[in-house]
């Protein structure tokens, strides 16, 4: 069995955004080598996010809609966290949008059901955060 791993970096300028990492996934799978396996991705920061969902810009401002109704960013006194930073939202919001994403590899392809892209989520910006690229499989 083989087993590849590497760090995709990010820096949104924006508090919160969503970006389309697809791509960056498959292109890592293509280095690695492995046409059997699975690939996972895992965002490393605890108010940033991976989920796989529709590429669809539409969707995408109803996610952030949602979720500030759910875990509203201001007003910060309204959390126990907040003290030392503001960003008692952001892991609320990567709670409900979740960790990783698991990902069967197929015939050297990323085995995606219909519209199915990998997203990197980003709920306190304006700073650098790793996503982790791990493969496995032969």
């Amino acid at each position: 069995m083989k087993s590849f791993r590497r760090e995709l970096w990010f820096e949104l300028p924006q508090r919160v955004g969503f970006v389309n990492i697809t791509p960056q996934v498959e292109s890592c799978l293509r280095e690695s080598g492995i046409c059997e396996g699975l690939c996972l991705v895992n965002a490393m920061h605890i108010t940033a996010s991976v989920f796989i969902n529709d590429d669809e810009a539409g969707l995408h401002h109803d996610f952030e809609l949602w979720l500030e109704k759910l875990a509203p960013h201001e007003p910060i006194s309204s959390y126990h966290h907040n003290g030392y930073e503001d960003n008692a939202d952001g892991h609320l919001k990567r709670q409900i949008m979740g960790r990783e994403v698991v990902v069967a590899v197929s015939d050297g392809q990323l085995d995606f059901g219909p519209w199915e892209q990998i997203f990197y989520g980003e709920f306190d910006g304006r700073r650098r955060k790793r996503v982790l690229v791990k493969i496995i499989g032969e």
